[in-house]
């Protein structure tokens, strides 16, 4: 969320700002209500210091028997008194619109995001390995040696389309994958391992931006509880609420849980295989730091993902997002694409963003400065380390052989057994 103070500041600034974002004049109406609920707050004291003022006199009129001043005094009461709470009425619902409008703001883009309309105008910034030359590639669903082990037609009887029931190999492939992501991230890469619930409340949904504006993306139960579409909301809403001493930062945390998202727009993508699922799992990285430490921070969660796919020996490109596709909490967001033969392209299979102040704002998270400072407000960022199912389809369409075989990435093997393939 933004700061109303730094609108009033500098409007052109934040409206060349929301202008990258495609919503232009952005600060004239959040200012419409920012004077209208400051009016409100004025004539509310104007009125509470003349109900005072009216009260202190009615005492002594009444003791000196002046029944017309008294009764002129008590009239003035009760005409102050209506004015005050309905300007109180009207500064609460001035307060409840310029809230509601700041909520659906997206946030700052940094200054070296580059501008651009779609995934077209994205940057590529590095590129490692060298996709393999597989003229016999087939998706994963077709690769003979897993696709008995990917059942979508009985996910689809027992849960509808975009679900699907692993077995066999592909399931402890897949779990290995997820533990290996883990033990990395964990053992070499410092982060703290949590557990964390994938039901939530709405404020936790709103602190890291899936509320208000995506509300139809997940899922919410009839009790009011939300689903997580990434476990992003729940680490990142650890401190929320709180004041943490700065020697405690950074804080990284990482989890892997089972995600969920409705995929409401995007209908008619990506229907075939397990590429966009409503049910799915991710190892989710989460950082908590001090505003200064948050630009080289990006880059080592970037750096910890990267690497995941480099001991998987998997081919992947790094872009940085431009200003159309960036996300709308994000200030900038790099992508990992990582090679898919049976699509013959590169596919995002995690993301790295940085949300300055933004997500700490809505959720009232900051820190106490070593020195004594005034409190201020923590930096929050977030990354896949990595999406498990689209690991596992690249690391089935990547060691894939002739005969139908797939060749299982060496430091997977420990966790794999005897379920080859």
């Amino acid at each position: 969320m933004h700061d109303i103070r730094l609108i009033r500041d500098d409007p052109a600034g934040f409206d060349a700002a929301m202008a990258r974002r495609g919503i232009a004049n952005a600060s004239a109406p959040l200012l419409a209500l920012d004077e209208a609920r400051r009016a409100a707050i004025h004539a509310a004291e104007t009125a509470r210091a003349a109900q005072n003022a009216a009260s202190k006199q009615v005492g002594a009129a009444k003791a000196a028997g002046d029944d017309a001043l008294f009764d002129s005094l008590r009239a003035d009461i009760a005409r102050t008194k209506a004015e005050l709470a309905d300007q109180e009425r009207i500064a609460r619902e001035r307060d409840a619109e310029l809230i509601a409008q700041l909520l659906a703001l997206p946030n700052i883009l940094a200054p070296d995001v580059p501008d651009g309309t779609d995934d077209s105008d994205n940057l590529e910034v590095k590129r490692h390995g060298t996709p393999p030359d597989l003229p016999f590639a087939r998706e994963h669903y077709d690769i003979p040696a897993a696709a008995p082990h990917l059942d979508f037609g009985t996910a689809a009887r027992l849960s509808g389309s975009r679900f699907v029931l692993l077995s066999g190999p592909v399931a402890r492939l897949h779990r290995a994958l997820a533990q290996f992501m883990l033990d990395t991230h964990v053992t070499e890469n410092g982060l703290t391992e949590v557990n964390p619930p994938v039901l939530v409340r709405d404020d936790a949904m709103l602190g890291t931006g899936q509320l208000p504006k995506f509300a139809e993306d997940s899922y919410r139960t009839t009790d009011g509880w939300w689903l997580t579409p990434t476990s992003e909301v729940t680490l990142t809403n650890i401190p929320a609420g709180q004041t943490l001493d700065e020697g405690t930062l950074p804080r990284r945390y990482v989890a892997h849980t089972l995600c969920f998202r409705s995929e409401a727009g995007s209908a008619g993508k990506d229907t075939a295989g397990m590429l966009r699922q409503h049910q799915f799992e991710k190892v989710e990285m989460v950082s908590i730091t001090h505003p200064d430490a948050s630009e080289d921070e990006q880059l080592r969660m970037l750096a910890c993902a990267e690497r995941i796919l480099e001991a998987l020996k998997l081919p992947y490109r790094t872009m940085k997002l431009c200003s159309g596709d960036t996300g709308f909490g994000a200030r900038r967001t790099f992508d990992i694409e990582v090679w898919l033969p049976g699509q013959n392209r590169y596919r995002e299979i995690s993301s790295v963003s940085t949300c300055g102040d933004f997500q700490a704002r809505r959720m009232n998270a900051r820190f106490k400065p070593s020195d004594g400072g005034k409190p201020a407000f923590v930096h929050t960022l977030n990354g896949s380390g990595l999406a498990v199912g689209r690991a596992l389809i690249a690391v089935l369409e990547n060691g894939q052989q002739a005969d139908g075989s797939v060749v299982v990435p060496e430091v997977l093997r420990g966790y794999m057994g005897d379920s080859l393939f």
